[in-house]
């Protein structure tokens, strides 16, 4: 593998910038608020697999990920505590109970679990198998979530109408696509950990 270009990750960072910086700009104009709801699983999706493109076409991209600690990774799911701002948008009556209850606290447990998983990863990864279990119910869950939006935005519209405006919007245009993308770096760098014989 190529050393770590410190170049590289300067470009790497500005890129994931602009993108934070386009995403804000479309959650603060509105702008996918007019249009049909199943543009944020299309956009969502796009932005997914071109992380994971790039993740494999990109020899810089994937040089700079891999070098990221997995411990870091794990971290990134904290994010996930978000679903206390579901549930506050539920008793609002803002969110309806099947995005914003189940995935809600789905997203509340991973989170937590996530910084009790990252205590077991250190400088020398240790207990890979306990990294693997949290990680499928991770996966599990953002997709869950994924898919009840999706169901939710062709069926009843209005109901998700908080999911196009900030700081929600920011969920289908930054957020999930780096929450998808990092559970797939981490079972790719478990799976190398498992491969490589160390012990849990």
């Amino acid at each position: 593998m190529s050393e770590f270009n410190p170049k590289s990750s300067r470009t790497i960072i500005i890129v994931g910038l602009v993108w934070l910086l386009i995403a804000l700009t479309i959650g603060y104009l509105r702008l996918l608020e007019p249009v049909p709801r199943a543009i944020n699983q299309v956009i969502l999706l796009v932005l997914t697999f071109s992380l994971l493109i790039a993740f494999y076409k990109s020899q810089a991209f994937h040089v700079w990920v891999m070098g990221l600690p997995l411990r870091a990774l794990i971290l990134v799911h904290v994010v996930r505590f978000v679903g206390f701002y579901f549930l506050f948008l539920y008793r609002r009556g803002e969110l309806p109970y099947a995005f914003a209850v189940q995935g809600g606290w789905g997203d509340i447990l991973v989170a937590t679990t996530a910084i009790i998983v990252a205590m077991f990863v250190g400088a020398k990864p240790r207990r890979p198998y306990l990294v693997l279990a949290w990680n499928t119910l991770g996966l599990i869950d953002i997709l869950m979530v994924v898919i009840t939006a999706g169901r939710l935005g062709l069926s009843n519209p209005d109901s998700i109408v908080a999911l196009t405006r900030l700081p929600l919007s920011l969920l289908p245009t930054f957020v999930v696509p780096l929450i998808i993308f990092t559970h797939i770096v981490i079972f790719y760098r478990v799976r190398k950990i498992i491969k490589q014989g160390v012990k849990d």
